[in-house]
């Protein structure tokens, strides 16, 4: 028998944060999150309550927990988009169909009981958090950006009557052969036509002090339109910075500045943390810590994170400037290769972009949506 109890005590709150972590305990290629940062939206004061409502459900079969859910109403998103969306996230269950159709049954309910008409997900908060249903690669390591879910995740929920709504691809870029001096010489080109330039950066601290502030406008400008998004707040601005704060490096950034040193485009990429993680529970312990920093002095994987053009450049060239600064990034260090992380199937202009680089696709994610009665 399923039951399915809302997430109030502490005892529940462990539960829903310690189930994937015990369902996929010695798989090779499941990343935890950081347990902490996890923890954190229980917590009143988090950095989504002034922008969002939520509810997680825990579900028990024959008294044993057997699956979780989370249900999240953007109102941000809605507002900016006229909708009366819901989202469902932080699914994960046994491979039982009941199970997860109780969880969903629930999270649908407080959908309709808030006013909403439609279910859409795997999204979280915002497009910073882990997002997407894995459908391909369940054999690929995954990065700490991203959550991996079982295949037949996607069964449980396509009987359900949820249909795919977008999909993401998640490629690693190689270096090419023999390209770095023709674009190295495109580059120049439109450098010299544009009147631009690399802007520089000592180190992450002096990275964020000269760029934070002109990244987030250009980052809303850039996000916009893309399936997901939200304007980003004062306090994810500050989440944001917290968080890379530790782990950008100069050598992984690229900033495109005009003549007047206005940013046009900027990316960045950090060091993979998915090796430090894999095979732990996300605790900051002495082990977990040496590893992240070995992780971060001296990675083997580059994982880009956030890439933005102001509107007005995408068709001037500078997405060759930007594969430009990758290539070095990639010929230049000893890092082996770069993941993408998530990229909308239909966003023809970073798809192109990776043509330049030996991509190779490693990853589909799905998000599904569904009509409420």
């Amino acid at each position: 028998m399923v039951t399915i109890q809302e997430v109030k005590t502490r005892r529940q709150q462990r539960e829903f944060l310690d189930f994937p972590l015990d369902l996929y305990a010695g798989n090779p290629y499941f990343v935890p999150p950081l347990y902490a940062d996890e923890k954190k939206m229980f917590r009143p004061d988090y950095v989504y309550s002034d922008c969002c409502d939520w509810i997680c459900f825990n579900a028990y079969r024959d008294g044993r927990i057997a699956g979780r859910i989370q249900g999240i109403i953007q109102r941000a998103a809605n507002e900016k988009n006229g909708e009366r969306r819901a989202r469902f996230n932080r699914f994960d269950a046994v491979d039982d169909p009941a199970v997860s159709e109780a969880l969903f049954a629930a999270v649908e309910a407080w959908a309709r009981d808030k006013g909403m008409d439609t279910l859409c997900g795997p999204l979280s908060f915002s497009d910073l958090e882990r997002e997407g249903l894995l459908i391909e690669g369940f054999d690929q390591p995954q990065t700490f950006e991203e959550q991996y879910n079982a295949p037949y995740y996607q069964h449980h929920i396509e009987r359900l009557g949820f249909v795919k709504e977008v999909d993401w691809t998640e490629s690693r870029l190689y270096a090419p052969e023999h390209d770095e001096e023709n674009l190295d010489k495109l580059t120049d080109f439109i450098f010299r036509r544009y009147k631009l330039h690399f802007g520089p950066s000592k180190n992450a601290r002096d990275f964020i002090r000269r760029y934070a502030d002109d990244l987030f406008v250009l980052l809303d400008k850039s996000y916009e339109g893309l399936y997901g998004t939200v304007p980003f707040t004062d306090r994810m601005k500050k989440l944001m910075i917290d968080n890379f704060r530790l782990v950008i490096n100069p050598k992984y950034t690229a900033v495109i500045l005009d003549e007047n040193d206005r940013m046009v485009c900027f990316g960045f990429a950090i060091p993979a943390l998915a090796p430090a993680l894999a095979g732990t529970r996300g605790h900051f312990t002495p082990r977990v810590l040496l590893r992240l920093l070995r992780c971060i002095r001296h990675p083997r994987i580059i994982d880009l994170c956030l890439i933005g053009v102001e509107p007005a450049w995408l068709n001037r060239g500078v997405s060759v400037a930007f594969s430009s600064a990758i290539l070095h990034m990639l010929r230049e260090t000893d890092v082996e290769y770069a993941e993408t992380n998530l990229n909308l199937e239909d966003n023809y202009a970073i798809q192109n972009q990776w043509r330049r680089f030996n991509a190779v696709q490693a990853k589909r994610r799905r998000s599904y949506v569904k009509k409420l009665a």
